[in-house]
Parts: C-alpha cells; structure tokens; sequence
C-alpha cells in the first residue's frame, strides 16, 4: 500500500494531485483543514490536507478488444460466432463483472467525498477534537439531538476500541449503531413481558396516555387472548374518561372510573379474575410535585404493579429528561414513547436510556388503535436514530 500526503487550496485541487500521482484507483484515508504559510502568526491560509492511497499490485482489468477479423455485431453483442465463442463470451461476462465491481467502489469513494466536502463546508471554522472521519459521525450524532456528553462518548468508544486508527465513514457509524443496539439490549428494551396482573401508565398531560392504554388491551386481547380490562382514576377530564369507556366499549371489555383510593381498591378486587388490568391516571404538569405525590395516594405504585412512563418525542429533548427526573420518585418499569411520526430527531432516545439505565418497551406511530403501537426492539431503535433504511 502506497500512502502519501497532499495540501491543496481546495478538495477538487487535492483530488487532481492524487489521481495525477497515484491513478484513478487510489482512496481517501482522511482529510482536515490546516493552516500553512504566515508571518509572525498572521496571515495564515486555510488549506486542505488529504492523506490518499493505492495499492500498487493493483492492477485494472484488461480491455479485450473485438477481433479486426471477426467484428462483434452492434445489435447482437454476445453472439460470438467462431469457435472460440463460448471462451469469449464468458471473457465478456467477466469484463462486465469487474466493470460493475468498479463501477461500485468508484460510488463508494464518491459518496465519501461528497460526506468529507459537506463536512468540511459546514466545519470549516470549526476545530474538531475528533478526526475527520469520526467528526463526520459525531456532527450526526448531534444534529439528532443526542447530547453533546452522549455523543461524544459513543464515538470516543469507537476510536478505543479501534486504538484510534481512522475508519471511514461507513464503518464509523455501523459501529456507533451497534453500540446503541447493545446497549438497548442491555436495558431491555423491546422485552414486553408483563409480571403483574395491574398495568399502570403515568405521565404529563397531552403524551397519549389514554390512547396508548387502548391500544394496549387491544392487543392483549386480540393478538395475546387474555382477559382485559381497565381503570381510570384520570376524573379530572371528563373526555378522557368517555374516551376510554369508547374504547372498552369497542373492545367489549369492562372498565371502572376511580376517585379515591378506596375506589381503586375496590376495582382492584373487582378484576382480579382478569389476566390483566391496565390503569389510567391524570395527566398534569410535570412540574408540580404535588400531583406526583397524589398518584401515590390514589394508586399504590409499589404493591403488585407495573409503571410506564409515558413520553412524547414531539416534546424538547431538555423537557423529556426533566419529566423522567421529576417522575423517577416512583418505581418505574421502563418508557412508552409516543409520536414517533411526528418527529424528524429522536437522539433524546440515547440520553433517556443511558441517563435512566431503564429500557423503552413500545413506540407509537400514529393514532390508530390498535395498528400504530410497536414493541421497540433494539434494533428498531438504532436503526431509526441512525436513520437506516433496514428496520425490525
């Protein structure tokens, strides 16, 4: 392998010296802004340094040209006529084989390009603390709005484990969707096994609660064969209560309105034949500790019951984290994130896991009951935040 390096004014100026010096089949290992020239400190130019390489045992497949004798026909290219025909046909095919293997690392190194220049355009006044390549990832990591401590320490995890040698790009961030992968998989997210019979579903006001409980007896009743039923002890909106009894009537399961803690034990009694109970509460503001305290006078969160945060990705990244703190004085089980469609970023995904240790159970992706509720597996969730197009 032949390596060697190159300063330019431009990318264009530095891709011209490496194809004139080492060929069409050489490849970018990396490239950075650096300043050359001045006096005394001034006077610096910004220039780009490329580091390239070619292997010098490659060698470029051979063009076989047609026989002058035997001329290969416009309209039939691979009827060859002669004795030979069945040896050159297969030369032919294997031309086009290589042409195309070409053709894709030719792409291959254009799309790097094209992701160095956007970088660099955008990074120009910028110093990094991390190479080009892994500054590339880094820079996506938080324009998804991964925190900034977040996202450095995923890809400071990456250049560990690789001893800090440049990747390209590509590997980069298969690496860093890895590590979110594993570590979802640490958390248990994905894993919807229920342990209790009563299922309880807390969160600020407006997340979809009571449109996500639906949807979750719809599918224990339908798709699970359970026994179902639910209570609400949300009697500070009346709408939400006829919402929900809309629903337990579709479904045909029973439901109990609670207003005291006295009427939650009894409806606990009530269903407890039932495989399983899903209970709403009141959505209030998150910021008031008073209602916080209140859930616990209504419901006992820590005998025999299961707590789901419910969140919105819709809300900023800041509030969502300051929701869980405020919520995090009762036992919770995991996250239920809801408005996935209605979002362009879901890095706060990242910092609520890690910052909680506690894993994301479902996702929901629309309105309808009971089709737009999904089981976040850690592959769903790193494949969307590393926006891939392969999802479980």
């Amino acid at each position: 392998m032949k390596l060697k390096k190159y300063i330019a004014k431009s990318m264009p100026e530095a891709m011209q010296q490496v194809r004139k010096e080492l060929g069409p089949d050489a490849v970018i290992l990396n490239s950075k802004t650096v300043e050359t020239g001045g006096f005394l400190g001034l006077f610096k130019k910004k220039n780009i340094e490329v580091v390239a390489a070619v292997d010098p045992q490659q060698k470029p497949s051979p063009i076989k040209k047609p026989s002058p004798q035997r001329p290969v026909s416009q309209a039939q290219p691979y009827q060859i006529a002669d004795q030979q025909g069945n040896q050159k046909k297969a030369s032919l095919q294997s031309f086009i084989t290589n042409e195309t293997k070409a053709e894709k690392e030719q792409q291959i190194v254009l799309e790097e390009l094209r992701s160095l220049r956007k970088w660099m355009e955008e990074s120009t006044d910028q110093k990094s603390q991390f190479p080009a390549s892994y500054d590339m990832v880094y820079q996506e990591l938080l324009a998804e709005d991964i925190s900034k401590s977040q996202a450095e320490r995923l890809i400071q995890a990456v250049m560990d484990k690789n001893d800090e040698q440049t990747l390209v790009y590509d590997d980069i961030k298969n690496q860093v969707k890895e590590r979110l992968t594993n570590y979802f998989y640490e958390t248990a997210s994905g894993v919807m096994n229920f342990q209790t019979k009563f299922i309880h579903l807390v969160g600020p006001t407006g997340v979809g609660k009571t449109t996500t409980i639906a949807k979750l007896a719809a599918k224990s009743l339908m798709e699970d064969k359970l026994s179902v039923a639910m209570i609400t002890t949300d009697t500070y909106r009346i709408a939400a209560i006829e919402q929900l009894k809309t629903y337990a009537k579709i479904l045909d399961i029973p439901i109990e309105v609670c207003y005291t803690v006295e009427d939650y034990q009894k409806a606990r009694l009530k269903f407890q034949e039932y495989d399983r109970v899903f209970v709403d509460t009141a959505g209030r503001n998150f910021k008031d500790e008073k209602y916080i305290r209140e859930l616990g006078q209504i419901v006992d969160l820590s005998k025999d019951i299961e707590t789901y945060l419910v969140l919105s990705l819709t809300a900023k990244p800041k509030d969502i984290l300051a929701i869980y703190h405020q919520f995090d004085k009762i036992p919770l089980k995991g996250f239920i994130l809801t408005k996935l469609d209605e979002t362009d970023t879901l890095g706060v995904i990242v910092d609520l896991v890690m910052e909680s240790s506690l894993g994301v159970s479902y996702v929901t992706t629309g309105q309808d009951v009971p089709d737009d509720i999904k089981r976040a597996t850690p592959r769903y969730l790193s494949s969307h935040i590393m926006r891939s197009q392969q999802h479980e």
